[in-house]
């Protein structure tokens, strides 16, 4: 018996995985389909919030179990824009929350989930097809979830996922 994972192409989303799109939007249909990486510059920036959400379902699903199942108690939102206070440069994303390397034994009693921020318009703009789109996605998914996981963006920067 082949005792290998199934291809993330056809594995289901693991049933409560603990991170959610909010707002819900429906599940991608675009894996697979071909020649969608060639769409030019301005189709890639039109993309629908429900195109856009099937996309961030997408880097949902291709996340690898290790990391799924070691999230706790996280939504992902998707959201227009998102600047940063400090700097007033756009975002891509924003993780807001107590890293798992930061919690007690008390922190569950009413805490409300981590929320992590993908920023749709600055995503679009720096993107000239979904296939970009949806690399960039992920890597601001990756880059949020680190967080999540106690681990700073100078480490981030070190690794390339800054």
């Amino acid at each position: 018996m082949d005792s290998r994972p199934e291809p993330a192409s056809s594995r289901p989303l693991p049933r409560g995985l603990p991170i959610r799109i909010w707002p819900p939007g429906p599940r991608c249909t675009l894996r697979g389909e071909p020649g969608f990486e060639h769409l030019e510059r301005t189709e890639a920036a039109t993309l629908s919030l429900d195109e856009f959400q099937a996309l961030a379902q997408q880097a949902l699903e291709d996340l690898p179990p290790e990391i799924s199942r070691h999230m706790d108690n996280v939504m992902l939102f998707i959201e227009d824009d998102g600047v940063d206070p400090a700097t007033g440069e756009p975002l891509l994303g924003l993780y807001e929350g107590t890293p798992l390397t930061e919690r007690g034994e008390g922190w569950a009693a009413g805490s409300l989930p981590d929320r992590i921020s993908l920023y749709r318009r600055p995503i679009l703009e720096i993107c000239a097809s979904r296939s970009e789109v949806l690399l960039e996605i992920q890597v601001t998914v990756i880059h949020e979830i680190a967080h999540h996981f106690g681990v700073d963006d100078a480490r981030l920067h070190e690794l390339g996922w800054g």
